[in-house]
């Protein structure tokens, strides 16, 4: 029997990046950070003049049940966390779902989010699609 190791590595997890958790930080990008929006997703950006991204995620209950929140929250943070090598660092962001968000595809979800750093003017030049 082979036993494989990851050497700490953990799959999944945002690798340049943290959660937003606190009411007060999300209080602060609402109030200081400048937002743009398309049909499915807000966001909101302000510099956090640390080394690392912090995401922030916000579903309300007009976008569906607790089952179809939880979907759309795990594709917004899917999608950022593929795509986290080409946003630039030092930024904190909160998502916020729009009411189209839950009956949509990860694909439309991910044009989205990308959309949106387009935007934000936040997507390194070099990689941005």
């Amino acid at each position: 029997m082979a036993f494989f190791s990851y050497a700490g590595r953990q799959a999944g997890l945002m690798i340049f990046s943290e959660s937003l958790k606190k009411n007060r930080d999300f209080r602060d990008v609402y109030r200081k950070g400048k937002s743009f929006a398309n049909k499915y997703l807000i966001m909101y950006i302000v510099e956090n003049h640390q080394e690392k991204n912090r995401l922030g995620i916000s579903v309300s209950k007009k976008v569906g049940n607790s089952v179809v929140r939880h979907r759309v929250t795990r594709l917004i943070r899917e999608s950022y966390r593929l795509h986290e090598t080409i946003f630039n660092s030092g930024l904190d962001m909160v998502v916020v779902a729009r009411n189209g968000a839950g009956a949509v595809s990860y694909w439309e979800i991910e044009s989205a989010m990308l959309h949106l750093g387009k935007l934000h003017n936040i997507l390194h030049q070099s990689e941005s699609l």
